[in-house]
């Protein structure tokens, strides 16, 4: 089992590599340098939310004292996924949007 967990980390680390180097790889028009721009800032508001709603489980766990559920916090393979996937649907939406 541990096999395929390093088999997904390897094929999405390599898939998040092509995806980010290709995106920023042709030099072009303002155009562009515009629409990695919105996809990069929308990604970013989403990682901040899922982050500080992580926080304000894990403080409100706190609160209640309930110390069964440490160890339900976000996979770290999961949030890259997340995060990737979400920056790829924004970036293609952001394209056929503006035109690239």
């Amino acid at each position: 089992m541990d096999w395929v967990k390093i088999v997904y980390s390897v094929i999405l680390l390599v898939c998040g590599i092509l995806i980010l180097v290709v995106a920023s790889s042709r030099k072009g028009d303002e155009r562009r340098e515009y629409i990695k721009a919105k996809a990069q800032s929308y990604s970013f508001v989403v990682v901040i939310g899922v982050l500080i709603l992580e926080v304000a489980q894990s403080i409100y766990l706190a609160f209640q004292e309930n110390t069964t559920n440490n160890g339900y916090a976000i996979s770290p393979i999961m949030f890259l996924t997340l995060i990737l996937i979400i920056y790829l649907v924004t970036l293609l939406i952001y394209r056929k949007k503006f035109g690239d």
